[in-house]
C-alpha cells in the first residue's frame, strides 16, 4: 500500500475520512449492483424521509449545489424514480418527490447497504455499535451542514 495508512494513533480526523470512504465505497457496491450511484439512493433516501421539501431544501439538506442536485434529479426522473411538482405556495418552486417504482429500489438497496453495513461492523456487538452511533452523531450534531463529502 502507498500513502498514510492509518492506525489506532492516527487523528481521528484521518481516521473518520478513511472510515467514511469505506462505507462509501461498500454502500456504493451495493448502490451500483441495482443500477444507482451512491449519489442516486442518497437522494432517494433523503425524498423518503423527508418528503415536500423544495429542490432548493432538499439540495441544503444534502449539502449538494444546485447544478448537481438538478443533474441527479433528472437523471432519477428519466428513469421514473422521482417526479417534480410545482410547489402549491410558490409555483417558481418544484418539490421533487419520490415514485413507486423509486421507493420499491431505495428499499431495496437500503435492505443490501443495511446488511453490508452490518458485514463491516460483524465484530462490535450492538451497544458499541449504538455506542459509535452516539459518538458520530454528538460530534454532528444539529450544526449547519458545511458541504458535501457525496
Amino acid at each position: 500500500m502507498t500513502g498514510p495508512s492509518p492506525s489506532a494513533e492516527s487523528e481521528i480526523t484521518w481516521l473518520l475520512h478513511r472510515a467514511a470512504q469505506h462505507m462509501r465505497g461498500v454502500t456504493g457496491d451495493q448502490a451500483a449492483r441495482h443500477g444507482l450511484q451512491l449519489r442516486d439512493y442518497i437522494v432517494l433516501s433523503a425524498l423518503d424521509k423527508t418528503p415536500n421539501l423544495t429542490q432548493g431544501e432538499l439540495g441544503k439538506a444534502l449539502g449538494l449545489d444546485k447544478t448537481t442536485l438538478m443533474s441527479q434529479l433528472d437523471g432519477l426522473e428519466r428513469r421514473g424514480l422521482v417526479v417534480r411538482h410545482t410547489d402549491p405556495r410558490d409555483r417558481r418552486l418544484r418539490i421533487p418527490a419520490i415514485t413507486e417504482a423509486g421507493e420499491r429500489l431505495r428499499a431495496t438497496v437500503a435492505e443490501a447497504c443495511d446488511a453490508a453495513e452490518a458485514s463491516v461492523l460483524d465484530g462490535f456487538g450492538p451497544d458499541r455499535i449504538q455506542d459509535l452511533r452516539r459518538m458520530l452523531f454528538a460530534i454532528i450534531g444539529d450544526s449547519e451542514d458545511r458541504g458535501s463529502c457525496l
